[in-house]
């Protein structure tokens, strides 16, 4: 049908609820469009969008959508469905209404759900599903979109995200389904639906514990280290405070205003840490108690923000790969200290990241391995680990702020990270030194390697044809040079090609993926990409040198470079 005609048939639906007819009501006609046009598709990270009435939206009929397709696809393996489902999720409008309406569409189809009693982080909810032993999970969330947005997010057995073979399976299920309003519904009340809470919170937090490396450098040094932190609004407050406080942090300032869940995000444009501007009330309770560190979890804590003290009392925002960079270093030297560093050590991250890393691994003997980005990657290189034992997993990390220490979850986990990266500051405190001193300390090791992340937002139908315009330029375009440096390796993740600058062409061995990287002879590097789960274009710029100006000058002029290409 036309766009036209599915909003005509939503409009006649005589059970939509009132608001959603309201907003039918007032909808333009360029809005009706945006809203009917397609369905909400699943990126690298599930399914997210606007809230809303409309096939391209988020609310309870699209929620029911993706779950009877989700039945159908746990109905297609037999007596495995039993097994259930885990769902979660976090302060967003309507996410708890979401989640419960999902439970209800499941048991229609005789599988039993285990759903949380109040909203959980993402990696709760990982972990859930491999202590439950359930055969899939749903976490509802938008992770760090503003508050418009909501999302859905589905989980394998092993506790990471779908896998691309079974998203496919998912998708091709969900486009069988005739009528969207004739899905059925199981009464709320069914003895198929479990609520869960408190003792699943108990047994992630025991696991937790093990995150820590080195006790006693926090019993001297963490308890008199200031931390100040902020959930966002969102879920972090729930795990958060407790997992510090376990560890024997002691001076911990929570930004009190932003610990209440809301999915108005009050104090805030957008909830997402990698923002300073999502710092601001952070920044002013630091300066009030004299703060070493600064820390926020987004709304389902998966991803983690810090800012550091500066000399001068500054705060500064660490970028993603400086924190994964200054995680991966302390991981691999504590564990050298305490002469439990394995010789078949492995660190995993998405081919965006920080080259930093890779360079730091080097330098332990440790193995890095890249995958594509979206932590269900990371989450099968895991189990690969586990299965051969070819590797032992020491952290995986990707450059939009996720983390992951120990597999017991399989998704970004922000708590876990929150309590290390607060262990690899009271570790500097020992040495009479900051977080900042960390980082500067690994540049002069190393190099000085800086990252920059570009996105283009372009919503809407123009919107997707525009991505598609800007990959197809590059493609159809090859760049032989950025800077005047020169392009020596053009790694195409769609076609899986990797040509060289002689014109040697080969295999990649990752899925495809549209994903562009362009490897320069300095080791510097930029590559392109559209967004799996937002209406986006992002471009990675990373550039390498002796000292911080001249790396920052090469990113100015991949920067601009760029900005001409595209016109």
């Amino acid at each position: 049908m036309s766009y036209k005609e599915t909003y005509q048939k939503w409009a006649d639906f005589a059970e939509l609820p009132d608001y959603l007819k309201t907003e039918l009501a007032n909808m333009t006609e360029k809005t009706r469009e945006d809203a009917f046009y397609t369905s909400l598709a699943f990126g690298t990270a599930g399914q997210r969008g606007l809230i809303g009435a409309g096939t391209n939206r988020m609310n309870i009929y699209t929620a029911r959508e993706t779950t009877e397709g989700l039945a159908r696809l746990m109905d297609s393996k037999g007596d495995a469905k039993k097994r259930g489902v885990a769902i979660a999720y976090d302060s967003r409008h309507f996410s708890r209404e979401f989640a419960f309406e999902a439970a209800r569409v499941l048991a229609q189809h005789d599988i039993p759900s285990y759903v949380f009693e109040s909203l959980r982080p993402t990696p709760e909810l990982s972990f859930a599903i491999r202590e439950l032993n359930t055969l899939t999970g749903i976490m509802i969330t938008a992770s760090h979109n503003p508050a418009p947005y909501n999302g859905y997010k589905v989980y394998g057995e092993d506790g990471g995200q779908m896998p691309p073979e079974d998203a496919d399976k998912l998708t091709d299920y969900i486009k069988e389904i005739d009528d969207i309003f004739t899905i059925k519904l199981a009464d709320e009340n069914s003895e198929l639906i479990t609520v869960i809470g408190d003792e699943i919170d108990k047994k992630y937090l025991e696991n937790v514990k093990s995150v820590t490396i080195n006790q006693k450098v926090i019993d001297e040094f963490g308890k008199n280290l200031n931390i100040v932190f902020t959930p966002l609004h969102g879920t972090g407050e729930m795990l958060g405070r407790k997992t510090l406080a376990q560890a024997g942090f002691e001076k911990i300032a929570v930004v009190e205003a932003q610990a209440i869940p809301d999915g108005d995000f009050p104090t805030l444009k957008s909830p997402n840490p990698e923002n300073q501007a999502a710092f601001a009330y952070s920044e002013e309770l630091g300066r009030k108690v004299d703060a070493d560190m600064l820390v926020a979890t987004d709304p389902d804590a998966d991803r983690i923000g810090v800012e550091v003290r500066l000399p001068n009392g500054d705060y500064q925002p660490l970028t993603g790969n400086q924190i994964g960079a200054v995680l991966a270093k302390y991981i691999l030297e504590a564990h050298k200290q305490a002469g439990t560093l394995p010789s078949n050590a492995a660190i995993v991250k998405s081919i965006v990241s920080t080259e930093l890393v890779t360079a730091i691994a080097k330098s332990y003997d440790v193995k890095m391995l890249n995958v594509l980005t979206g932590f269900k990657f990371i989450a099968e290189k895991i189990q690969e680990f586990e299965e051969t034992g070819s590797q032992t997993y020491m952290m995986g990390f990707e450059e939009s702020f996720g983390y992951l220490i120990k597999p017991f979850v399989r998704d970004k986990d922000a708590i876990q990270a929150l309590l290390l990266i607060c262990e690899v500051a009271a570790y500097y405190k020992s040495l009479g030194k900051t977080l900042y001193d960390g980082i500067q300390a690994i540049y002069a090791e190393y190099g000085y390697y800086l990252e920059n992340t570009v996105s283009v937002t372009l919503e809407g139908i123009d919107g997707a044809a525009q991505i598609k315009a800007v990959m197809d330029k590059f493609r159809g375009n090859q760049p032989t040079a950025f800077n005047g440096i020169k392009v020596i390796l053009t790694e195409d993740f769609l076609e899986n090609t990797a040509t060289s600058l002689d014109g040697r062409v080969e295999k990649l061995t990752t899925p495809p993926s549209d994903v562009l990287k362009y490897h320069l002879e300095d080791g510097s590097w930029i590559a392109v990409r559209p967004s799996g789960t937002e209406p986006k274009i992002k471009f990675y710029l990373a550039a390498v040198a002796e000292t911080n100006d001249l790396s920052a000058e090469k990113l100015v002029k991949f920067d601009q470079e760029i900005k001409n290409f595209i016109k």
